[in-house]
């Protein structure tokens, strides 16, 4: 009677923390799905699931430029084509592992605050302008550039800090005579 009690009793133990650990897995496994919804929430309204395409074409680019300097003359069907070369599966390859980025440096709590901050009318108007201030702020990078690589000026500063280094007799001098070690060879 006694051994019938401790198998029915550890039975008993098992199957409620068989029941315990099977809740705990599975209410882990609802929490993270429901954050990776949040997280895949979160890039549709910061406006970051838009910006995959950017990614897609900054891959295919150097793929294009190759095959356009070969082939010259190609048909519009051909890039229809080219352009459908990498789907829908190749870039939940990339947004399964950028929501893995954020599932890692941000909490559920923060996530969802952001879901909130990113719904606003505000950041509607400063999503949608966003791309064109961007543009323009790149080319005005690039004139700027432009402008500061052809200047005088850059070019006397840079002249000076050559002869305040004297890196022509520096550079002259390890050209014509050879280190110790390497003369005795």
């Amino acid at each position: 009677m006694i051994k019938h009690c401790k198998q029915s009793f550890f039975v008993t133990s098992l199957i409620i923390c068989l029941l315990f650990f099977h809740t705990i897995v599975f209410a882990n496994t609802d929490s993270s799905m429901g954050k990776n919804r949040d997280i895949f929430k979160l890039l549709e309204v910061s406006g970051l699931l838009e910006k995959m395409d950017y990614i897609k074409d900054g891959a295919t680019n150097s793929y294009s430029r190759a095959i356009s300097i070969t082939y010259p003359k190609i048909p519009d069907q051909f890039w229809n084509d080219f352009n459908k070369l990498v789907g829908k599966e190749e870039m939940q390859v990339l947004l399964d592992r950028i929501v893995s980025v954020y599932d890692k440096h941000m909490s559920h709590d923060v996530i969802k605050q952001l879901i909130k901050m990113f719904s606003t009318p505000f950041w509607n108007e400063w999503k949608q302008k966003m791309p064109a201030i961007s543009s323009e702020a790149g080319l005005l990078g690039s004139q700027w550039t432009q402008e500061l690589l052809q200047s005088e000026s850059l070019k006397n500063k840079i002249d000076n800090l050559v002869s305040k280094y004297d890196l022509e007799k520096l550079n002259s001098a390890t050209e014509t005579s050879l280190p110790k070690d390497l003369s005795k060879k």
